[in-house]
């Protein structure tokens, strides 16, 4: 495992805590007749920390270097990004399979017709 593969599955683990302390922490306040603006900040939080580790799983899938994801085992000898077009050339989305269930990711090729992938140097 590279360091970089490391340092995401850590962050998905740390992520995956910080959830579990969230919700057996979480304290609701209000009237059910009210607007709640306690449930509604609980809501936010508990869609960024699984946006966050979502995030996470992508890169984590993504075995490529290309524009601001930068993988240390995908670079050049002069550390520019090295891509995979091949297989990366799509647009991904993760599908939510239920409670306690990881969610699926789904892929839809992308068709490069006017303008076409292209390596940029950052140098």
């Amino acid at each position: 495992m590279s360091r970089n593969e490391a340092g995401l599955q850590g962050a998905i683990d740390e992520i995956g805590r910080l959830s579990d302390e969230f919700w057996s922490n979480l304290k609701i306040t209000g009237d059910a007749g009210d607007v709640n603006q306690t449930l509604e900040r609980a809501m936010r939080v508990s869609d960024f920390l699984e946006i966050g580790s979502l995030m996470c799983q992508d890169a984590l899938t993504r075995d490529e270097s290309c524009g601001c994801h930068f993988r240390e085992e995908h670079q050049t000898e002069d550390g520019e990004v090295v891509r995979n077009d091949d297989d990366f050339g799509h647009v991904a989305a993760w599908e939510w399979q239920g409670e306690d269930t990881d969610h699926v990711r789904a892929i839809e090729p992308l068709a490069f017709e006017e303008l076409k992938p292209a390596t940029r140097s950052y140098k």
